[in-house]
């Protein structure tokens, strides 16, 4: 009977600790914002929204894959188009502050951005074409297309 005692104080003992530890996780999760995904400059996106949220990754993997190794040029996933839509009217960019579309997901999903190591966070400015182009005195046959100017 003794031991029926302690096993009891021990269970309750616990139901008491496992609560007291919920309550800083409710109230933790209680303060989390949610993401701010205003930013949209075209009518609608490229597939449903929720379709977008749960499978941008892959989306933009296959696209990559479509392009760098097949040599397929679509701009239906293309990563530089979803810049061109949510880039922030303030910043210009998606991921160059707390507040911008690509950073307020990722951070809520807890999910480290490296798209930026590589790829640019603001759209490309628009710019007048050039009436003749000259390469760089320092770029080498290579980065002219094989032809030394």
């Amino acid at each position: 009977m003794a031991r029926f005692a302690q096993w009891l104080k021990l269970a309750a003992l616990l139901g008491v600790a496992v609560a007291f530890a919920a309550i800083p996780l409710r109230q933790a999760t209680a303060d989390v914002k949610l993401p701010g995904l205003e930013n949209r400059k075209g009518d609608k996106c490229v597939e449903d929204v929720d379709i977008i949220r749960r499978n941008h990754p892959d989306l933009l993997k296959h696209h990559r894959i479509e392009t760098l190794r097949q040599g397929i040029r679509t701009t239906k996933y293309s990563l530089k188009g979803c810049v061109e839509c949510h880039a922030s009217a303030k910043t210009g960019s998606v991921a160059s502050t707390k507040d911008d579309f690509c950073v307020t997901c990722h951070a809520y999903a807890g999910v480290h951005l490296d798209c930026w190591g590589c790829h640019a966070s603001k759209p490309k400015a628009k710019s007048a074409p050039a009436a003749d182009q000259q390469a760089s005195p320092t770029m080498n046959p290579v980065q002219t297309g094989g032809v030394n100017r």
